[in-house]
């Protein structure tokens, strides 16, 4: 059987890719893995307990849409976080954020825009699972650099305005894996009224906006409200796993219009997996909890500073403001993980692997990401033997 043409040029994904760069040859000291975004602090305490008295739910088919307590622990949060009211019509529970990013495109995307193939807008670099919702649907990926020059954001105000009439769905990752970015209001104002011009949606991935240095980042919800921006232009993106240390529950939520939701349901209906009742339990709890986000927030922090500490004085560095990637400016990015792992067992991850050949070049090329997610110490010792082995 032929492989679909419109992924026959799909490369292999990142960690697959880092693997056959790597495995081959020994590591130069004791590993410290600095490559995957798996958080490895402690989980909410009070999860075994929720979780014990919620097991009978095993024995039922779960809820497709989230249970009313679920969704009302959603948009509790909501509320709190970026004082904006959401009906339970306006949501759905995922089973992580990946499948809501993906199936969102399926339920939403035009098989054509204004008679043509439509345009799907990611960053570049940018979470794989974008460019490869794009292809399923049979649209055209626009990956579009996000770089020093533009803030490590998309400009895709500077886009033709051609393209921007083909344009269905804009995908925006803020806080932005890999750079750490954050768009202020301004951009979301900016890309709002450009969604508006050319009516696309915007698919903000906000997975990591529970992690930050000083300030919370602004939210897509929080400013659509305040600009009223039609709600079906607006689909936002939360997860458990970074918020709350639970990478292995794939729990996450879409927030977004009356309609929107509709067509995500019924797709979800035909051909999803929903959260087993018990695991929805645990997730409405952990959502009603700040308590462990800001303890949390608070080792994250420390990490900050202790890259700062080792890496602050060179030329290129960027302290993220907010996730917990280091976006490290290098010579070419195999080459240096590649010595790296070699020289000192210190594990990071090409940039290039997570960009897109483009016009100008691959934007991660001279670029590698290291994870913050270990405790404070084995970071401090991985990011030492890091600024030794590739900066002295």
């Amino acid at each position: 059987m032929d492989y679909p043409e419109r992924f026959a040029h799909l490369p292999d994904y990142a960690f697959p890719r880092l693997r056959a760069l790597l495995d081959a040859h020994a590591p130069g000291g004791t590993p410290v893995a600095m490559t995957i975004g798996e958080p490895r602090h402690p989980m909410p305490p009070f999860l075994a307990e929720v979780l014990n008295g919620a097991i009978a739910g095993f024995a039922r088919y779960p809820n497709n849409d989230g249970t009313p307590d679920l969704l009302e622990a959603i948009a509790a949060w909501i509320a709190r976080r970026y004082d904006v009211t959401v009906g339970p019509d306006r949501l759905m529970a995922l089973n992580g954020t990946r499948e809501g990013l993906f199936n969102a495109a399926l339920a939403l995307c035009p098989e054509r825009k204004n008679g043509q193939r439509p345009v799907v807008l990611t960053p570049n670099p940018f979470y794989q699972v974008y460019a490869v919702a794009a292809l399923a649907v049979g649209a055209e990926p626009q990956y579009v650099a996000a770089t020093a020059a533009t803030g490590h954001l998309p400009d895709y105000g500077a886009l033709d305005p051609e393209l921007l009439d083909r344009t269905a769905i804009a995908y925006v990752c803020s806080p932005a894996n890999p750079q750490g970015a954050v768009a202020d209001r301004d951009y979301w104002r900016k890309l709002l009224a450009l969604a508006e011009k050319h009516d696309f949606r915007i698919f903000a991935d906000e997975c990591y906006s529970e992690i930050w240095r000083d300030t919370p980042p602004t939210g897509i919800l929080d400013v659509a409200q305040e600009v009223g921006a039609d709600p079906e232009r607006v689909l936002a993106f939360h997860s458990l796993s970074k918020r709350s240390n639970l990478p292995g529950l794939r729990s996450g939520f879409v927030a977004g219009g009356v309609e929107s939701i509709r067509r995500i349901r019924q797709l979800r209906a035909y051909s999803g997996a929903p959260l087993p009742e018990p695991l929805q339990a645990v997730a409405a709890a952990t959502w009603a909890d700040e308590a462990h986000v800001e303890e949390n927030r608070a080792l994250y922090r420390e990490k900050y500073a202790i890259a700062d500490e080792i890496l602050g004085d060179l030329q290129g560095y960027m302290a993220p403001q907010a996730g917990f990637f280091l976006w490290l400016p290098v010579t070419d990015g195999e080459a240096a993980a590649l010595k790296l792992w070699r020289e000192t067992g210190v594990r990071v991850l090409p940039g290039a692997y997570l960009a897109r050949d483009a016009p100008g070049g691959n934007p991660g090329q001279g670029f590698i990401r290291a994870a913050l997610v270990a405790p404070a110490e084995e970071t401090r010792d991985g990011l030492a033997r890091l600024r030794a082995c590739l900066y002295s």
